[in-house]
């Protein structure tokens, strides 16, 4: 029997009118599993789905994200040299997280720094020596243990950022209205990065 008119083929490549006409369209089988059908034989086939969507950036956006990825890194760098307390960058980030959510439990301070919980349990291991934060039972379900900053741990956190403020100051200051005015502009720009969701 031939097929009737007004009907569509579809194939992993697009979908066929009945004219003739190909309609680009690329997509992925992804096979699916058997359901009930009518008779003894196997039920749907693979189901046709779109595939990722892919950006090519252009090539001048690619050397402005490298730039930017080494002048970002260079300037992290810097400041690192004006901290105090000798800590790492693992121990230092993880005392700003532990400030910014409060008391948290380890596995919420983990999360917060993309790290395995126990990684994180070394990196506070290592703070608690220092006396710089301390564990505590939660008062609502004492199973729990939360982390908090001590006394020292709130000082050497403001000792930190107090320094790395008046170094970034000092080079502002440096920069003529012009520049202070575009790398304002810049900070928000840069504020937009990071708060962006991942593709």
């Amino acid at each position: 029997m031939g097929t009737a008119a007004g009907t569509q083929t579809t194939s992993g490549t697009g979908r066929t009118g009945s004219a003739g006409t190909v309609v680009p369209g690329p997509v992925a089988p992804v096979t699916v599993a058997p359901g009930p059908g009518p008779g003894p034989g196997p039920g749907p086939g693979p189901v046709p789905v779109p595939g990722p969507v892919v950006v090519e950036a252009d090539p001048g956006e690619t050397e402005l994200a490298a730039r930017l990825r080494l002048a970002v890194t260079r300037l992290h760098r810097r400041l690192r040299e004006h901290g105090v307390g000798g800590l790492t960058q693992s121990q230092a980030s993880a005392l700003a997280s532990i400030d910014l959510l409060g008391s948290p439990t380890l596995g919420k301070l983990a999360e917060r720094e993309s790290v395995q919980p126990p990684s994180m349990t070394k990196i506070v291991a290592g703070l608690e020596q220092l006396d710089l934060v301390e564990r505590a039972t939660d008062p609502n379900d004492r199973r729990v243990t939360r982390v908090r900053l001590t006394s020292g741990g709130r000082r050497t956190l403001g000792e930190n950022r107090s320094r790395k403020n008046a170094y970034l100051a000092g080079q502002i200051h440096g920069l003529d209205a012009g520049d202070r005015a575009a790398l304002r502009h810049l900070t928000e720009l840069l504020e937009r990065l990071g708060d962006a969701e991942a593709p």
